[in-house]
């Protein structure tokens, strides 16, 4: 009895291990496909424990003299819809493109079954413990599951399994616990029955095996078809899912689906982000780049002889080792990462500033747009505030803020923010062949904007190789034309870290111009 009782209590943690991961397996795709990772994982959890409750109501109809068979069969059904949560969300993206809708209905049922579980083992388990006892330890058993669950996800499902193969454990989790209580408890059922589990348990082995094998090629299908072009190199790291395609010469590096850059055009972007702010700057020896990990802006930097060191501080080292060892980006950013006076720092740049007692001559900002409360953070008042206190006097920095066009909001939040954290700003502007028109605001320690406007149309640049950006060029990037939308001049709010405005306004972007 006391075994039964133990072994019922041991699936629990097996199933409360696999339900945790099971919703943030499916948060993490939903971020992925569909953007806002806060929106995203509120929503996937809330829906699940909303269903799990549900499923926790309706398994008051299951009658006494048939849970075991019943949790069995939930525990199949399980580990088949768990196992395949990804190979089906990426089909759908690939053939019919209602990926939102699956995600959310997967959502729903994985719910509505893991939490018929508890009520299930809870009546199982009533007749070796008495109620008190037996409440809080199947309970305790079920939370425990829970955080090792949340564990195995950050330190090893995502960084090393990745949405392809995760999954697979979680069913494989669930085929295991059916299977256990089957084997050790088939005596106490009727020899019709136990040719019945043998039979599903043998079906569902199949289909496992069967998709862990498939799994790969499935999915690598469904990524390929959110891309225009071949899928050349790809890996989901801790923090992100890396992409290279590649046509004929040229190619192109997505973080999370969206572009960061195309071989084709990419000075178009780095030019810009670099040699203003590096020209500016009476004697750039010592410059940190935030982000950057492609090697583009360090590229250009390196052009700079006054140039000691340069720090890039990357929160991603699956990032930064593609810059410094893949074909394609060595190609491009020259094996500037490799360089002597590069220093490569993973870590959070939030936080690289608040400990560091080092300063800079330039700060040069090269992150993903800020479409998330994450991102937005290093676009926040708190972030410019520390940039401006490890600059020196005369320093400057420059920012990458997105379209001026495509999401004005976000750029018009971004420069006032830089402005209530002390910098004397100054737009940027330029048309990139593969991004549309995109942007960047300069920030200075001293002077004011016509000042830094008449100082940058002055540049040249005759003595830095350079393949776009010109003395011609600095008239037209530091130029705006007249308003096209009149609500993109709406007055801002300051972008602070408790109070994340910017993401809003970048996701409410005029994006479907794009």
């Amino acid at each position: 009895m006391k075994l039964r009782s133990n072994l019922l209590k041991l699936a629990l943690f097996a199933t409360g291990l696999s339900g945790i991961v099971a919703e943030y397996v499916l948060s993490t795709l939903a971020t992925y496909f569909l953007g806002d990772s806060v929106f995203q994982w509120t929503m996937i959890v809330s829906i699940m424990l909303f269903s799990m409750g549900l499923g926790s109501r309706l398994s008051k109809w299951f009658v006494n003299n048939n849970l075991l068979q019943n949790f069995i069969y939930i525990e199949f059904i399980l580990s088949i819809l768990a196992a395949f949560v990804s190979v089906i969300t990426y089909s759908a993206s690939a053939f019919y493109g209602y990926v939102g809708f699956v995600i959310y209905i997967m959502s729903i049922i994985i719910g509505l079954l893991i939490g018929m579980e508890i009520p299930l083992v809870i009546r199982l388990n009533d007749e070796f413990e008495d109620l008190r006892v037996n409440v809080s330890s199947v309970m305790e058993k079920d939370y425990y599951g829970s955080l090792l669950g949340g564990i195995f996800f950050a330190f090893v499902g995502l960084p090393y399994l990745g949405l392809t193969y995760t999954p697979f454990i979680l069913g494989s989790i669930n085929f295991t616990v059916a299977c256990g209580l089957f084997l050790m408890l088939r005596n106490s059922l009727r020899p019709q029955l136990t040719l019945k589990l043998s039979g599903m348990s043998l079906v569902v082995l199949i289909l496992l095996v069967s998709g862990f094998v498939f799994a790969r090629p499935i999915i690598e299908y469904g990524e390929e078809a959110r891309y225009q072009d071949k899928i050349v190199y790809q890996e989901q790291s801790k923090y992100q899912k890396i992409v290279i395609t590649k046509t004929r010469e040229d190619f192109w590096l997505f973080i999370n689906g969206n572009q960061q850059l195309s071989s084709i055009d990419e000075v178009m972007y780095h030019e810009p982000l670099v040699h203003p702010v590096m020209k500016l700057s009476k004697n750039p020896q010592q410059v940190l780049v935030m982000g950057g990990g492609d090697g583009g802006a360090v590229r250009e930097i390196l052009k700079y002889d006054q140039v000691e060191n340069i720090t890039l501080v990357d929160l991603d080292p699956a990032m930064t080792r593609l810059g410094q060892t893949h074909e394609l980006l060595l190609r491009m950013n020259e094996n500037a990462l490799n360089n002597r006076k590069v220093e490569i720092i993973n870590a959070d740049g939030f936080k690289y500033l608040e400990d560091s007692r080092q300063y800079f001559d330039v700060i040069i900002v090269d992150l993903p747009d800020p479409k998330t409360v994450e991102l937005g953070r290093l676009y926040s008042y708190e972030f410019y505030r520390l940039c401006h206190s490890k600059l020196r006097p005369n320093g400057l920095i420059i920012t990458q803020a997105g379209s001026p066009y495509y999401a004005a909001r976000a750029f018009n939040c971004i420069d006032t923010t830089m402005q209530a954290a002390g910098f004397i700003t100054m737009p940027l502007h330029n048309q990139v062949l593969t991004l549309g028109e995109w942007g960047w605001v300069m920030g200075c320690k001293t002077g004011t904007r016509e000042e830094i406007k008449r100082a940058l149309q002055g540049l040249k640049y005759e003595d830095v190789e350079t393949r776009w950006i010109n003395h011609e060029a600095m008239t037209l990037i530091t130029s705006f034309g007249k308003e096209i939308f009149p609500d993109d001049h709406q007055p801002v709010e300051v972008n602070k870290v408790h109070n994340p405005v910017l993401y809003k306004y970048y996701l409410d972007g005029k994006w479907d111009l794009y």
